[in-house]
């Protein structure tokens, strides 16, 4: 019996010949990340079991990136924590202010995590990094400190679902747009504890911001992780990036799926999640009666270049909307320079829109960007639970960057059509 992509990177990494869905393995990890929310937790349980010195101290990654700059005391508690435990284990990636950056563009970006790599992080959205041909999956605290003292950790080797693309996307869709119309196909449990391999001639049409996009939100269908085969244009994205040596691995030809979809690239059209669950999808154009106070891009599913790109392509020479908050956040400080750069910045703020440093703030709720009771927003993040960004009698509606910026000049959830 054949193994699936997922199935080949964790038997390599147990050391075995062979693994099937369901099995217990222990696998080696190549990187660990946490972040300051949950990097403190783990600290404290790694304390507590009495282990003394982390494993290796270039397979871990620690990302200050929710509330950087601290936006109170108990943030800044929590960093320091982070701080100390770095100094003392000699921690080779660490990103504090200054070198700050929402994590999950971060270490693509800087080469941390590579293909055929076998990633864990105390955060959720770690699944990101299958769009490099990756297995990575999101743990709690406790597991993250045992991995840091061992270089491992237990996997329950997980069934998969193909989705096979054919085509190329329509103009001014993306791959934010493509993975809200999955989720909202097979429900926010649809994948859960499976793996969401995406497969087909259509891949060779998504960019590397379109695959991080949508393996970033196989988690909200439930899924243990999402991935893309490895082809020129992720080798292209490496190259010169890897601190680590990479391994291209590809599924058998006889892999076992549980089920299998087609998804048809040119039948997509701009989707927007409504409340509370992503898996409430429906078509742009059809909310255009919806009010808004507020948008936010950015997050580490849409904050990176090219939704920069999409946003000032919309925003340029436009206004946003009398009574809009537009809160524009890259994600990390390589994309902010290179906006400014590009003159974006000027845009932007020419446009009525601010624009912060690289944080995960208003995506959970944190700062940068609370709702109050009533408020509407529009959000590029990934996340729309009750209370999700702020005031549990608050909503918020998913989209791409396209039909974020678009709502923020008319105040109302718009399709973007270019003139």
């Amino acid at each position: 019996m054949g193994m699936t992509l997922t199935q080949k990177i964790l038997a390599a990494h147990a050391g075995l010949d062979t693994v099937t869905a369901g099995q217990l393995i222990e696998a080696d990890l190549d990187v660990i990340l946490g972040n300051d929310i949950t990097t403190p937790v783990a600290i404290n349980e790694f304390n507590k079991a009495g282990f003394k010195n982390v494993c290796n101290n270039d397979k871990i990654a620690i990302v200050l990136d929710h509330f950087v700059p601290n936006k109170d005391i108990k943030a800044a508690e929590q960093s320091k924590v982070c701080r100390n435990f770095v100094k003392k284990q000699e921690i080779k990636y660490f990103f504090d202010v200054g070198k700050m950056g929402i994590e999950h563009a971060l270490l693509p970006e800087q080469g941390i995590v590579t293909i055929g790599d076998c990633v864990i992080g105390a955060d959720s959205h770690t699944c990101t990094y299958g769009a490099l041909g990756a297995f990575s999956t999101g743990v709690g605290s406790t597991d993250m400190a045992y991995a840091m003292a061992t270089g491992k950790t237990w996997f329950k080797v997980p069934a998969a679902l193909k989705f096979e693309l054919k085509g190329s996307l329509p103009k001014n869709c993306s791959g934010k747009d493509v993975i809200l119309t999955i989720i909202g196909m097979i429900g926010v449990d649809g994948a859960l504890y499976k793996s969401m391999e995406f497969v087909g001639d259509g891949v060779k049409s998504l960019s590397m911001d379109d695959r991080f996009c949508i393996c970033n939100m196989a988690i909200e269908a439930g899924a243990k992780n999402g991935i893309f085969p490895v082809d020129d244009i992720t080798l292209k994205y490496v190259k010169n990036r890897e601190q680590h040596n990479s391994v291209v691995y590809t599924a058998d030809d006889d892999a076992v799926y549980d089920e299998s979809y087609v998804i048809n690239l040119e039948d997509i059209t701009p989707t927007v999640a409504c409340p509370h669950l992503p898996e409430n999808t429906k078509p742009a154009s059809s909310l255009n009666d919806i009010k808004i106070d507020q948008v936010v891009i950015g997050s580490c599913t849409n904050g990176r270049m090219e939704d920069m790109e999409a946003t000032y392509k919309v925003l340029k020479g436009k206004k946003v909307a009398d009574g809009v908050r537009c809160i524009i956040i890259p994600a990390t400080m390589e994309i902010l320079r290179e906006c400014v750069e590009r003159g974006y910045y000027t845009a932007f703020i020419d446009a009525g829109a601010v624009v912060s440093t690289p944080t995960c703030g208003p995506c959970l709720g944190g700062y940068m960007g609370i709702l109050a009771a009533g408020e509407k927003c529009i959000a590029t993040t990934n996340r729309n639970f009750v209370g999700r960004m702020g005031h549990p009698e608050s909503e918020v509606y998913l989209a791409s960057p396209y039909t974020a910026a678009a709502s923020a000049i008319t105040g109302y959830i718009t399709e973007f059509k270019e003139d």
